[in-house]
């Protein structure tokens, strides 16, 4: 066993751990086989990445494996693309699936399961509406009423089912239900629905069927198929389990079993897949990837990494009871890897001209490290030359006290380079500065420096003579409400109208014209930035992943 692994046994367990180990010690399974079942109807998020992490995570943790199951019993909603989607992102986390199955791979053996339930009176097809079913569910207090057709012979409900496959019946016109208790205080007892008609071309499956599975029906039996020892699901399916069992129990098929745990509420987002879709094809955000979206695949375009992804899920733990994570954790979590992780790099995001009016060398290679976290990372070449750029922040005319930047009269360090004396500036017509004039002192180059100068401020700065042009996208979260579930009226009312700030024109230091979309980095003094996958080779667009320190503000607007 590798020290990894030793470290994960170390780690507490979790009440889901302590079920597979303590079912293991007592000799319940030789070993254990997860599964993580997705619906392929949009893109995963970080809630999907909180499942993915226990199912995989647990497994690898006791020896075990996990399958990938795609839940695609509805195919009204369900595409390819969410399929290829969903396998990107699960190994871009860092996890691989023994094995890939579709519950549409079980249509068949959940047909013969379903004629197994009729003929055994367990089952029956209904003609009632949807909207009659519902209406005759009864309530939490009051039993619900029997279908006049529950009563149907096992040979005429056969019949009936046969001709529901074949394609005789208008969508709506009957379904076949479990023939359980009207009376069950579980409202999912009283006889639901098993399978339904739909007219619908299926992803996989093309037009063969024109009756689909229920996910209750489909689910607990497509894990005894694949013989799965633990089925875990988020709470909401708490009141499923009975259903599951009840099935598994009249079919006499492999006894998997269910597990709950609190699904991954994150603060300033929303989790629902019909909301995300409705952000998408509203154009409130540009795809599924949008970096502001919570999708796996927006916080990789965003420059989140797996580790961290997996760090803030290992965080955030597996609870039994519902809670909202912070989001600040998460962003904690990707500066602490990003600060390991990524190369240093100075841009200018409002440039003011500096002239070193006693340089006279037409240029100077300066060496800077890229990652003094990392004594591996080595050192990329800063050119530098009489005139430079600097943030515009970065002077002061009549600055106030205690100011440690660039003023009249004021010496600071240029990162990596000299220290500089500001001797006097320029303006426009309009009293705008457009120049600042400055100094060096040759002695005081970075990591050789003898003049004996100490100064409070360093500044970044790019040489304006080999700068190149790039466009900054600073993302702030998408919501302005913490806690989305507790607001009134339409959710997209809470949209920040300044979560993307795009500045058109920054000026980057020349190491960064070689970027590649793998590396991430720590723009100085800025934050910590990606290239995106809109760049061209000579426009170059960077995403700001998270800021150097949190900064946003809490204050709700609408």
């Amino acid at each position: 066993m590798d020290a990894a692994l030793n470290n994960e046994k170390a780690k507490p367990l979790n009440f889901i751990e302590e079920i597979i180990d303590n079912d293991l010690k007592q000799g319940k399974y030789q070993s254990i086989l997860t599964r993580f079942p997705p619906e392929p109807n949009g893109y995963l998020h970080i809630g999907h990445a909180s499942s993915i992490w226990l199912n995989f995570g647990v497994a690898k943790k006791f020896g075990g494996k996990t399958n990938l199951r795609f839940d695609d019993t509805n195919p009204v909603t369900e595409e390819t693309e969410y399929v290829e989607s969903i396998k990107a992102d699960i190994k871009w986390l860092g996890y691989s699936w023994a094995n890939e199955f579709y519950a549409s791979d079980y249509f068949d053996q959940l047909y013969n399961y379903a004629i197994q339930l009729i003929s055994q009176g367990d089952a029956y097809v209904d003609d009632l509406t949807p909207d009659e079913i519902a209406a005759q569910k009864g309530t939490p207090t009051e039993p619900g009423i029997n279908s006049p057709f529950r009563s149907r012979t096992i040979d005429e409900n056969l019949q009936l089912f046969e001709a529901m496959k074949a394609g005789n019946f208008q969508e709506g016109s009957k379904t076949l239900r479990a023939k359980i208790d009207m009376a069950s205080v579980n409202m999912l007892l009283r006889d639901p629905i098993l399978y339904r008609i739909k007219f619908a071309h299926h992803h996989r499956t093309g037009d063969t069927w024109c009756i689909y599975p229920m996910y209750d029906f489909a689910h607990g039996q497509s894990d005894s198929i694949e013989n799965i020892t633990h089925s875990i699901c988020t709470l909401e399916f708490i009141p499923h389990r009975a259903l599951y069992d009840w099935c598994i129990q009249k079919l006499n098929i492999y006894p998997s079993h269910q597990y709950e745990f609190a699904r991954l509420n994150v603060s300033y987002t929303v989790m629902s897949k019909r909301k995300l879709l409705q952000l998408v094809n509203e154009k409130h955000v540009s795809g599924w990837d949008d970096p502001r979206m919570p999708t796996i695949s927006g916080m990789r375009r965003r420059g989140y990494t797996p580790q961290a992804i997996n760090e803030f899920c290992d965080r955030a733990g597996i609870a039994k009871r519902e809670k909202l994570n912070d989001i600040s954790l998460l962003e904690f979590c990707v500066r602490e890897e990003l600060n390991k992780s990524s190369f240093r790099r100075m841009v200018v995001f409002d440039p003011v001209k500096v002239i070193i009016t006693n340089f006279n060398e037409s240029e100077l290679l300066l060496e800077g490290e890229n990652n003094p976290e990392d004594e591996t990372s080595g050192f990329r070449a800063i050119p530098f030359s009489k005139e430079l750029f600097i943030e515009r922040e970065d002077f002061m005319e009549n600055p106030p006290k205690k100011f440690f930047r660039m003023a009249i009269g004021q010496s600071v360090r240029l990162k990596s380079a000299f220290i500089v004396t500001c001797t006097g500036l320029e303006k426009d017509v309009n009293g705008n500065i457009t120049e600042i004039h400055c100094t060096y002192i040759p002695e005081s180059k970075s990591g050789s420096d003898t003049s004996g100068m100490k100064v409070q401020g360093t500044l970044h700065w790019v040489s304006s003579k080999h700068a190149i042009k790039v466009e900054l996208r600073e993302y702030e979260r998408l919501f302005l409400s913490e806690n989305l579930a507790t607001e009134e009226g339409d959710f997209k009312e809470y949209i920040n109208p300044e979560s993307l700030k795009i500045i058109s024109t920054a000026y980057a230091e020349p190491a960064l014209e070689n970027a590649t979309d793998a590396q991430r980095f720590q723009f100085l003094r800025k934050g910590y930035f990606c290239l995106d996958k809109d760049s061209q080779p000579a426009h170059l667009v960077f995403n700001r992943t998270v800021t150097l320190k949190e900064s946003f503000s809490k204050e709700v607007k609408k």
